[in-house]
């Protein structure tokens, strides 16, 4: 892991000032972070994914949307079953998951 590349998103994180870092910048920094530090950052990820895929550019991309959805659901399953976020975080992309699933069939 490259520690000059953790750097800048931890600094990235700090200077936007807010909670949760959303957008294609959001989605690097907790990608990255996440591989450093799962359970602080993994729940964070977890939510920017599937914000992202509800984005106006995937909505009419089945296959990317449903990618997004399914990493969210494999990093909010990877947090230890006593993180706070976990659950929340968990049914959230599963819902997303069962929505867009339900729109396929019909």
């Amino acid at each position: 892991m490259d520690q000059d590349m953790v750097l800048r998103a931890r600094v990235k994180l700090l200077s936007a000032n807010r909670r949760v870092v959303r957008g294609v910048e959001g989605l690097r920094i907790y990608r990255l972070l996440t591989q450093v530090a799962p359970e602080v950052y993994g729940s964070k990820l977890a939510y920017v994914l599937v914000e992202a895929s509800a984005s106006p550019l995937v909505l009419e991309l089945p296959v990317q949307r449903r990618a997004l959805l399914d990493e969210a659901i494999a990093v909010a399953a990877a947090l230890d079953t006593g993180n706070p976020y976990r659950d929340k975080v968990l049914a959230r992309a599963l819902a997303a998951r069962r929505e867009l699933d339900g729109r396929q069939t019909t």
